[in-house]
């Protein structure tokens, strides 16, 4: 399937002003929430395209394979967003939008319909920005810039993030692998907590 839809569903952004020094529940549960609404929207669009006999492939949490050693999948939701011109990838590794900073999570739905595409997005608009850098427990953004066709080892290391994860949670009985105090530090996503 030669197309993707990505499709981008905005964090809280009182939640999300709160995680500055770590996750909370409030977000656990407003992390959890956006992806139960990412994989009813992707399995909606699908089925949407199927009905006018076009094949479509939602990229729901039940359909993608985190490999446990990389922390990687085939095909990250990201990527699909950049090509769709939604955003860059940050130094923290997530997806960043003018509009929400990166207080969004996005899923994506894969079609053979050919539909318009938006100029994609092929390099990062981070600068010299370090907040991200500087915020991470586990010091996991590299400091480097992405751009496209770069390897994510190359600036980001996600098995420390991993690791800061698993001690950051533990202190709030959360139990799912988020984190949240890069999305909360990055200067884009003030803009959207502040409605600046």
């Amino acid at each position: 399937m030669r197309f993707g839809i990505s499709i981008a569903v905005a964090l809280n952004p009182g939640v999300i002003a709160r995680i500055q020094s770590g996750p909370t529940k409030e977000y656990y549960a407003e992390y959890r929430r956006v992806n139960d609404l990412l994989d009813t929207l992707g399995l909606a669009a699908a089925q949407f395209l199927e009905n006018l006999g076009q094949r479509a492939m939602p990229l729901t949490r039940n359909s993608v394979a985190i490999d446990p050693v990389t922390f990687s999948t085939r095909l990250p939701h990201k990527t699909v967003a950049t090509r769709a011109g939604m955003g860059w990838i940050g130094k923290c590794a997530l997806l960043i939008t003018e509009q929400f900073g990166s207080a969004i999570r996005i899923t994506t739905v894969l079609t053979q319909t050919e539909l318009p595409v938006d100029k994609p997005i092929d390099t990062s608009r981070c600068g010299d920005c370090i907040s991200c850098v500087e915020i991470c427990p586990g010091r996991a953004p590299l400091g480097n810039n992405w751009q496209l066709g770069m390897h994510r080892n190359t600036f980001f290391n996600a098995s420390a993030c991993y690791e800061a994860i698993r001690d950051v949670t533990r202190n709030v009985d959360i139990h799912g692998t988020i984190c949240g105090m890069c999305i909360a530090a990055c200067p884009w996503t003030r803009k959207y907590i502040t409605g600046s």
